[in-house]
């Protein structure tokens, strides 16, 4: 099904896990994309996982830079000629007591995942409302509800998840839409490397288990993937649980 023909989008955190996935199934579906993440390896492994033939470009991005933000949207519509699709999936999790948490962390959490985010839909903003594109940003079950030992995480997923429902108020009228997609646990290097607090309570860990197993990167993607379809065109300002179940009740 090529449901993106003609259509560019661009992926952040497209070097590995959900972005990797997001970028790999847009492409298979037509889609020309732009692949941005801070890890210039991961992104030319994404590259070589590309079906043959696909048109692709990529560039090097911290997306808690404003201007660098800037100037990899307008790399994009330099390269492609516009940009249809946004999906703003770069992002970091840790988990720890709040007194732990310190100053910096705090700052890193909320420079990629929620700052990014802005400087990335700031930017694009101007060239979706000529397409009549859309942006699908990445927020989580944390977004949803609150989890213990992940206060600072959850803050940002929740600021994401209201930016979105907000952007989708403003441009919806404009034929511009705004979604988000909310994940529990998913099954990628940023979770394998997730580690519980020293000391954690372990009951309350278990509340952030789905009822199966965790889910896959190719499974957000597919996601991503009808959110940003036409087929999703009266599709506007949702939250998207993939959980499991977990924020279900």
């Amino acid at each position: 099904m090529q449901r993106f023909t003609g259509k560019v989008a661009l992926i952040t955190g497209a070097a590995s896990g959900i972005g990797r996935a997001t970028a790999i199934r847009l492409a298979n579906e037509g889609a020309s994309v732009f692949l941005t993440d801070i890890n210039n390896d991961g992104l030319a492994d994404t590259i070589t996982e590309l079906p043959d033939g696909s048109a692709s470009a990529t560039a090097e991005l911290d997306v808690t830079d404003s201007s660098a933000c800037d100037t990899a949207v307008a790399q994009c519509v330099e390269h492609f000629g516009k940009l249809d699709i946004l999906c703003n999936i770069a992002g970091i999790a840790f988990s720890e007591n709040l007194t732990e948490v310190t100053d910096e962390q705090w700052s890193l959490m909320v420079g990629i995942n929620l700052n990014g985010v802005f400087f990335m839909s700031r930017a694009a903003i101007p060239h979706l409302l000529e397409s009549k594109g859309n942006i699908v940003n990445m927020s989580s079950s944390a977004g949803r509800g609150g989890q213990a030992y992940n206060s600072a995480y959850c803050a940002t997923k929740a600021g994401v998840l209201m930016f979105s429902k907000a952007l989708a108020m403003e441009y919806g009228k404009r034929e511009v839409r705004v979604n988000a997609v909310c994940p529990g646990f998913v099954q990628t290097p940023l979770s394998a490397n997730f580690k519980m607090p020293e000391g954690a309570d372990m009951d309350l860990f278990s509340r952030l288990l789905p009822l199966v197993e965790a889910s896959t990167p190719d499974e957000i993607a597919g996601a991503v993937a009808y959110l940003a379809s036409d087929e999703a065109r009266f599709i506007n300002g949702i939250e998207l649980p993939i959980d499991g179940g977990q924020t279900a009740g």
